[in-house]
């Protein structure tokens, strides 16, 4: 038996184990080792075509998404368009969170129900989960994305003090925590 034709021929096959093919020489008749068999199959493992680029992964492309289009880099926004070619779910989901990102930034509230019609007639059903929430406090939504005042300062000092209480394991009674939030006087 000749064995590197049949080799050859059996991993033209398919068959690309070297522990497999081994065995099966062996029924017949061949006497060297695995070694040997392997180190044969090895130029076949090694490929002229050079890998595929990674692709990028999903915070990339999710942060691709959320940037503004205006300030992604050239190289950057041209990768976003070949993921988008190919899948036009992403494209939809992208068209849409970049109209909401317009209306935040905008103060656009008055669009709101138009922006929801729109994401319920495409099928995408984590674009729906974030509409109903929307809609459960529409009105408050509506505002919210239309007049320009904020309540981040507000919250901000209720997330500080609630750290503060968090730090103190739960001994924050008033007083304790009055006088660890008020400055000294």
């Amino acid at each position: 038996m000749y064995v590197k034709p049949y080799l050859h021929e059996r991993w033209a096959e398919g068959c690309t184990n070297a522990r497999t093919l081994w065995e099966e020489i062996k029924t017949h008749g061949y006497t060297g080792g695995y070694g040997a068999v392997r180190a044969c199959l090895q130029p076949f493992r090694i490929s002229p075509i050079a890998p595929a680029a990674r692709p990028p992964s999903l915070r990339t492309v999710t942060g691709w998404i959320l940037a503004h289009p205006d300030f992604l880099p050239e190289s950057e926004r041209l990768k976003l368009k070949s993921v988008l070619a190919d899948c036009p779910e992403l494209d939809a989901l992208t068209g849409h969170v970049r109209a909401f990102g317009q209306m935040l930034t905008q103060l656009q509230g008055d669009e709101l129900l138009q922006w929801i019609k729109a994401v319920r007639a495409d099928d995408l059903p984590g674009l729906h989960t974030f509409v109903n929430g929307l809609e459960r406090d529409l009105a408050a939504v509506t505002v919210g994305l239309t007049l320009p005042w904020s309540s981040g300062v507000v919250e901000g000092h209720v997330s500080r003090i609630k750290m503060i209480k968090r730090q103190m394991y739960g001994r924050a009674g008033f007083g304790l925590l009055r006088k660890r939030v008020l400055p000294a006087s």
